[in-house]
This record gives structure tokens, C-alpha cells and sequence, in this order.
């Protein structure tokens, strides 16, 4: 229960020392670039001379030009009209109707007095004049109607309605009505079949009768405006028009175009501002996911974390040193960028998750600082070379196992980012002499150059500031021409044999359960070097068949014995070794039992305290550190064993696993009996191998 709440408040402590490292490594990120997306601005007034030639920094549409374009569009509009062919025989009916009615007024008012028909006339046509705005008839056109001769009456009536319909069956509009009623005023005149006395009265009807017959439709005129409005495309500022040349004037029409755009100084933009706070944030959710799921030990997550953030931080300013003098040449100094140093440094220290993760947020970044501010949001150019080098190498450095594989790896990211520089200048359409495509290749191989020297320059700093254990500085422990190893084989030759045994064994272990192999095998070459202190007192050292152990007491022995872990571990930290093989040289024993000494003791006659022979620890808190301590007991175990066979092999390896199971020493790692069961295997199928029976030679 100690052990699991230990557990959690280290994982709720990591959590929080890992939100206050991304904080800190987003602020530095926001310092560096937000300058980078403010974008240009320019203390301009109204009517003065440009002082440079400006261009946009974005497309953006124009909605005040816009708008008054389709206004334009819509005034060319011409309304639509309909002619009504109704109109005619609706206003001849009117005429016809008008003599009709003082036909019947004229025989019901026979023998009354013409002031009675007059009012009776009025009244009977009332309707009809009042339906008619321009319709007037007077008494005295009255009275001729009612007095005048019905036969007259008649063929005025058949003229007048054959004169509106001939007029009327023809379009025209509001506009033409004078002129119509102008032309029917001359027909009417000189139509002889119409009475002299009831001419002006002819002219009155006629003239009333006159409406347009051209009607505007305005539902069909609604729909061309809209049609004609639609057509007209949005007036677009495009990103790297001109707007104002140097020494212009800057007219209201361009100063509201720089106004729109964000140029002016007191109206930039605080759009790019959030929308780079949404970037880091998604960077930093990404770094936050990947390391607080990681199953690896907190501590060394923690470095892990700090070397992450300490090499995109150094990234990050190289781009923003980069960015800063861009804008003093004319062709992209940004493809001097190291594309590969993030990746490079990450898949050496950290792993390759991490490592690909840095590779996009440097290359999404990398598209944000060396925005021109005439591409789109990002510069993809840059952020796409980027890419392409990071994962090449990536992928090419997945079996380096020694530094001239970090050159090789530098020479096939020379390649790739010349092949990109390629399709980026076949695909831009600006045409580049010899000096520039021969800077851009030129820059190409130094970016992969400055990659791989960076890398190498940095590496050791990382590895002893943070206390990593990279593979590289694996490899370079395991030359035997190190001090330590070296001082092993010439002092204490059975250890270092003994050692490589393990060695061997270890490695062939872990890479079977999945743990750290390179670290097992180095870990063994130095986890019993504290025995360079006291050789002869181990039996691997006993050259002349004397052991000092025979004229010692029991206790005395186990003393010495213990010893070599802490001995080991004291000489390991003179030598300035990486923490992890310290660890293996004081864990490799755990708190075993020396059961030798203690059985010895005990036929002695002594009063024996196990607590006394135990080893100091602690046990071991690493699979690597387990699976050690199982191959250096085994290979010892084995080595002196009489005609070792398979049988006997198999027996030795599971009771040796079998007693530190027993015994607790895996307590305190994550290793489980599936784990120890495949180390059986592997163990035994070894030492088969190296323990075969051989032929008898003849003497």
C-alpha cells in the first residue's frame, strides 16, 4: 500500500512539474513568434506620397467595391415589361359602356326635363368616372349626349371605341401616355363619322381611355437584379497585389484599401495573436499527452520532458535568429534552417515518438516564423522541407549503432533536401539564375550539414546536463579500450570474462521481453568492478589455487564479497559513469542472502544474524537490473557445474529464478512470471549453446 501511494504522488507530482515545463516552453515560443504574425504595418496619412511600394499581406474581400459593383450591375438592369393585350378591349369596353348607359338614361327620362336627365345621367356614370382619375364630362357634354340624335349617337359611339382599340393594340408605357393621347386627340378630329357636337365629348372619352399597355413586372425585373447581383464576383485584394506604388499618392481610395487590409499602425490585427496561441496550445496538448501516457519511470520522463523542451527551444531560436535576417536577402536564407537537429537529438536521447512529434510542431513552426507575409497562413514550403528532412531521418537512423552512421545519415538528408529544393524550384513559377539555384542546393547541403554537426556537438552536453544514457554513449562505453574495462581485463581477467558471459546472456534476455538489451549488455560489462578492489577474494581471480577466503571468518568474508557493489558503484561514479550502470552495479545483487558464508558460519557454530550477509541493495527496480542479477548468478552457477547438460541447465536456471522470486528481490519492478518465464527460455537455449558437448579428439 506504501509502495502504490508512493506511485500515485509521483505521478501527481510529475503531472504538474510536466504543465508548468509546457507553460514555460509556450511562453518562450509565443515571445519569439509573435512578432512573426503581426504582420506588416506602415505609419501612413491620408494625401501623402507613399514612401515605399506597398503590397497586400492577405487576400481579403473589398465588400465596400464589392457592393458598389453590383450596385452598378444593378442600375444597368432594364425593368421588364409585359404588354397586356387585355388593356385595349378593357377600355373599349369602358367607351361601349359609357353610350350605352345614356342610351338607357335616354329612354327612362323620356319625357323628363334635361335637368332631371342630366342628374340622372351623372348618377347612372358616377361609377365609371370615379374609376377613372383623367375621365371628365361637363353638363353641356351631358346634354348633347342625352339631346343629340340616337343614330349619331350610335356611330360616334362605333367610331370612338374603333379608334381606342386600334390605338391601344399596340405596347407602350407610362412614360408615352401624353403622346398617345396627343395622337388619338388628332385621329378623333379627323374622323368624319363622329357628330361635330359630340367631338369634344369624343376627345374627353378618348383621351381618358388612353392608359399604358406596357406594365412593369416587378416580380421578373426583382429577379434579373438579383440575378445580376449575384454574377458580379466578390472584389478580392489578392496576397502580393500592389496596392500603392513608391511615391504615389495615397488617395482616400487607397488609404481605405490599407485600412481594410490591417496595414495602417493603428489598425493591425489581433486575429494572428489567438490563432498562434491556438497553434502552441495544440503543440503543448500534443508534448502533455504523449509524456504524461508514457509508462516509462518519472525520473528519468522528467529528463526526457526537459530535453524535449530545452532542443525545441533551441530550434525555435535558431529559426527566429534565421528569421530575423531573411528579409535582407533576396532568396529564401530559410533553407539554411538544420531540418534534422530536433530529430536527430530526440531519437538519440529520447525515442522516436517523441522525436516525430517535434519533427511536425518544428516544421508547423518553422511554417509560421518564415511566413513572407505574402504566402497563406503558413510558409509550406519551409515547413514541407522540414518534414521531408526530419522523417528521412528518422527513418534512416532507426539501426545506428556509431557515429559514422549519423554522417551517413547527414549525406542521404544532403540528398533529400536537394531533391526538394528540385520540386521547389520547378514548381515556383519565378524564374532563379545560376546564383540562386546554386545557393539553394548549396544551402540544402548545409542544412543537412549543420544537422548532423549540431547534433554531435550538443549530444554530449544533453548527456551529462541531463544525465541521459544515449545509444551512442552506450556504444562508446562498451569499446574495451575503456579505462575501466581495460583496468578489468588486466586486474581481474576471470571477472571480465565472466563479465562478457553475462554480458551475452543479459542482452539476449532483454531484447526477448522487450527491455533495453545495448543497456544490459554494457551494464554487465562493468557491474562487478568493484571486485578490481580485492581480486584474489573471488574465485573467478584465483589463478594459483589459493583462496584467501579459507583462513577468514565467515562474517569477515561476506564483507568483502558484499563490498564489490558499493566498491563497484563508488569506482563507477569516479569515472563519472551514467547513473543507470551505477544503478545496475549496486542493484545486480539486490538484498540476496550469501547462503555460502551463512551455511559456513553456521558449522562454526556461530550465532548467526542473515541481516549480516545480505547484500545492501537496493533490489532491483529495472527489468534490465533484474534480468542481471538472474544471468550473473546463473553463469556462475553453470560455469561450475561438472558435464553441465540440457537437463541440468534447465533445472539450475529455474531454481536460481525460482529462489529470487521466493526471496522478494523483484519486488520493486515491473517484471512479470510471463517475463521471467521467457527469460527461462532464452537462458537455457544460451547456455546450451555455449555449454554443448564437444567431440573427443585422439590423443
Amino acid at each position: 500500500m506504501r509502495k502504490q501511494l508512493k506511485n500515485i504522488m509521483q505521478v501527481v507530482q510529475f503531472r504538474y512539474f510536466l504543465i508548468l515545463v509546457l507553460l514555460i516552453t509556450a511562453t518562450i515560443q509565443f515571445l519569439f513568434m509573435a512578432g512573426n504574425v503581426r504582420g506588416i504595418t506602415y505609419d501612413i496619412q491620408l494625401l501623402q506620397l507613399a514612401p515605399e511600394t506597398i503590397r497586400s499581406v492577405k487576400t481579403i474581400e473589398d465588400s465596400v467595391k464589392t457592393e458598389r459593383e453590383r450596385d452598378n450591375a444593378e442600375k444597368s438592369i432594364e425593368p421588364v415589361y409585359v404588354f397586356n393585350e387585355e388593356v385595349a378591349d378593357h377600355r373599349t369596353a369602358i367607351i361601349t359602356s359609357i353610350f350605352d348607359i345614356v342610351l338607357d338614361v335616354r329612354k327612362e327620362t323620356k319625357d323628363d326635363p334635361i335637368e332631371k336627365k342630366v342628374e340622372q345621367l351623372k348618377t347612372s356614370l358616377r361609377d365609371i368616372t370615379e374609376s377613372q382619375n383623367s375621365l371628365s364630362i361637363g353638363n353641356t357634354q351631358l346634354e348633347v349626349l342625352l339631346t343629340i340624335d340616337e343614330e349619331l349617337l350610335t356611330t360616334t359611339r362605333d367610331s370612338l371605341a374603333q379608334i381606342v382599340e386600334n390605338t391601344l393594340d399596340r405596347p407602350f408605357r407610362r412614360d408615352q401616355i401624353l403622346t398617345i393621347r396627343n395622337e388619338i386627340d388628332s385621329k378623333i378630329r379627323q374622323q368624319s363619322t363622329i357628330a361635330e357636337p359630340l367631338l369634344n365629348t369624343a376627345i374627353t372619352l378618348g383621351r381618358a381611355a388612353i392608359v399604358e399597355t406596357e406594365v412593369l413586372d416587378e416580380e421578373k425585373t426583382a429577379l434579373r437584379v438579383r440575378q445580376a447581383r449575384d454574377m458580379v464576383e466578390p472584389t478580392r485584394i489578392l496576397q502580393g497585389q500592389i496596392i500603392v506604388q513608391e511615391g504615389e499618392l495615397i488617395d482616400r481610395e487607397i488609404y481605405r484599401q490599407l485600412e481594410l487590409l490591417g496595414m495602417l499602425d493603428t489598425k493591425g490585427s489581433l486575429k494572428p495573436v489567438f490563432g498562434l496561441l491556438i497553434l502552441i496550445f495544440l503543440q503543448m496538448t500534443f508534448l502533455y499527452i504523449v509524456f504524461e501516457r508514457s509508462k516509462k519511470p518519472i525520473p528519468k520522463l522528467r529528463n526526457e520532458l526537459l530535453v524535449t523542451t530545452f532542443v525545441y527551444t533551441i530550434c525555435i531560436i535558431i529559426m527566429k535568429l534565421i528569421s530575423v535576417v531573411a528579409d535582407n536577402f533576396d532568396v529564401m536564407v530559410a533553407f539554411l534552417f538544420p531540418v534534422a537537429l530536433a530529430t536527430m537529438l530526440l531519437r538519440l536521447l529520447v525515442d522516436d515518438r517523441v522525436a516525430a512529434i517535434v519533427t511536425v510542431m518544428t516544421a508547423a513552426t518553422a511554417g509560421v516564423m518564415f511566413h513572407s507575409g505574402y504566402a497563406a497562413v503558413l510558409q509550406m514550403d519551409i515547413a514541407l522541407y522540414i518534414m521531408f528532412g526530419g522523417f528521412t531521418t528518422l527513418y534512416f537512423m532507426r539501426s545506428l549503432e556509431k557515429r559514422s552512421s549519423l554522417l551517413q545519415a547527414c549525406g542521404i538528408l544532403s540528398i533529400v533536401n536537394m531533391l526538394f529544393i528540385s520540386f521547389y524550384l520547378l514548381m515556383s513559377q519565378t524564374g532563379y539564375g545560376i546564383t540562386e539555384v546554386g545557393f539553394y542546393f548549396t544551402a540544402a547541403i548545409i542544412s543537412a550539414v549543420l544537422s548532423g554537426a549540431l547534433t554531435m556537438g550538443l549530444l554530449p552536453f544533453f548527456e551529462s546536463a541531463f544525465g541521459i544514457l544515449s545509444t551512442m554513449r552506450l556504444i562508446e562505453l562498451s569499446n574495451p579500450n575503456h579505462p575501466l574495462l581495460r583496468k578489468l581485463l588486466t586486474e581481474t581477467p576471470g571477472t571480465y570474462h565472466h563479465s562478457i558471459m553475462v554480458a551475452n546472456l543479459a542482452e539476449a534476455s532483454c531484447e526477448a521481453i522487450g527491455a533495453d538489451g545495448l543497456l544490459a549488455r554494457v551494464g554487465c560489462y562493468y557491474h562487478d568492478v568493484g571486485k578490481t578492489r580485492r581480486p584474489t577474494f573471488f574465485i573467478e581471480n584465483q589463478m594459483s589455487g589459493i583462496n584467501p577466503h579459507d583462513t577468514l571468518p565467515p562474517q569477515s568474508s561476506a564483507d568483502i564479497i558484499i563490498a564489490h557493489t558499493t566498491d563497484g558503484a563508488e569506482l563507477l561514479r569516479k569515472h563519472k559513469m551514467p547513473q543507470e550502470i551505477i544503478d545496475i552495479a549496486l542493484q545486480h545483487h539486490g538484498t540476496s542472502l550469501l547462503k555460502f558464508f551463512v551455511y559456513k558460519a553456521k558449522e562454526e557454530g556461530m550465532n548467526v544474524d542473515e541481516a549480516a550477509f545480505r547484500y545492501p541493495g537496493p533490489k532491483p527496480q529495472t527489468k534490465e537490473a533484474a534480468v542481471i542479477s538472474v544471468a550473473d548468478s546463473v553463469e556462475a552457477a553453470v560455469r561450475s557445474m561438472k558435464e553441465p547438460n540440457a537437463e541440468k541447465i534447465k533445472k539450475l536456471v529455474q531454481s536460481i529464478i525460482q529462489d529470487r522470486v521466493q526471496d522478494d528481490q523483484f519486488d520493486e519492478c515491473d517484471i512479470s512470471l510471463k517475463e521471467l518465464k521467457i527469460i527461462e527460455d532464452v537462458l537455457c537455449e544460451t547456455l546450451n549453446g555455449t555449454f554443448h558437448s564437444r567431440i573427443e579428439y585422439p590423443k
